[in-house]
């Protein structure tokens, strides 16, 4: 091999390492979302009891006991004592199974912290351009292999955010807590639920601006992967 040869070698084999940083992440990134989506795969339905208490900043909601029934792949529900259904619009993003659901480009976002634990940042672009998700933003405790925050900016309803605590399911990557926060501007209480508005008055104040709602859901048990009737989620 010549001089020149030796030269041009050496100037491809440096371009080639050039890439390997740039391309490594990604493909950690998009192993470590396999590996979450595994985990959750394990959990065909689930029918989970607990306490919810929402927070939409003009109404006064009381705490309710509700059950939250799943059954993949997309379907969820949030019932309470009398059967109400009480999942917000465009809580697509309440279900992490919806979240991990159809092709998206995987791209690494880097390394944060949530609430003292290392995670890493994980945004999920949907190739599907007419879908209701624009870009999910997931951060993932690598240890656990468990996603303990999502942000989904969606079409229609802005930009929601769910935070989750684990503990005793962790083996099922479901939470024992969950943070739902959502565009309340235009939140409606289904039909059947009780409140007061914050002014007392029964007729409905305007609401302007970016409101935001939140929604808590603390689990005090889960039935995992013994079925759940079509009827459920009519």
């Amino acid at each position: 091999m010549t001089v020149t040869e030796h030269i041009i070698a050496g100037f491809l084999f440096a371009a080639a390492l050039a890439t390997i940083p740039a391309a490594a992440p990604a493909q950690e990134a998009a192993l470590l979302v396999q590996q979450v989506r595994a985990k959750l795969d394990k959990v065909n339905d689930y029918e989970a009891a607990g306490t919810m208490k929402t927070d939409v900043s003009f109404l006064k909601v009381p705490a309710a006991a509700v059950k939250v029934y799943f059954r993949k792949p997309d379907k969820l529900k949030i019932k309470n004592e009398t059967g109400v259904s009480l999942v917000p619009k465009g809580s697509v993003s309440i279900s992490l199974n919806n979240l991990l659901a159809g092709k998206y480009q995987v791209i690494d976002g880097g390394a944060d912290n949530v609430s003292g634990v290392a995670v890493k940042i994980v945004k999920l672009l949907p190739l599907d351009d007419n879908g209701e998700v624009v870009l999910s933003t997931l951060y993932i405790d690598v240890a656990r292999q468990l996603i303990v925050k999502a942000k989904t900016t969606t079409r229609q309803n802005g930009t929601n955010e769910l935070e989750m605590t684990y503990g005793k399911y962790t083996a099922w990557a479901l939470p024992d807590k969950l943070v739902f926060t959502f565009n309340a501007q235009e939140y409606k209480l289904p039909k059947g639920v009780t409140f007061d508005y914050d002014d007392g008055s029964a007729k409905k104040k305007p609401v302007t601006g970016n409101q935001r709602g939140k929604i808590e859901i603390s689990y005090s048990s889960y039935t995992i992967n013994k079925g759940v009737a079509d009827a459920v989620f009519k």
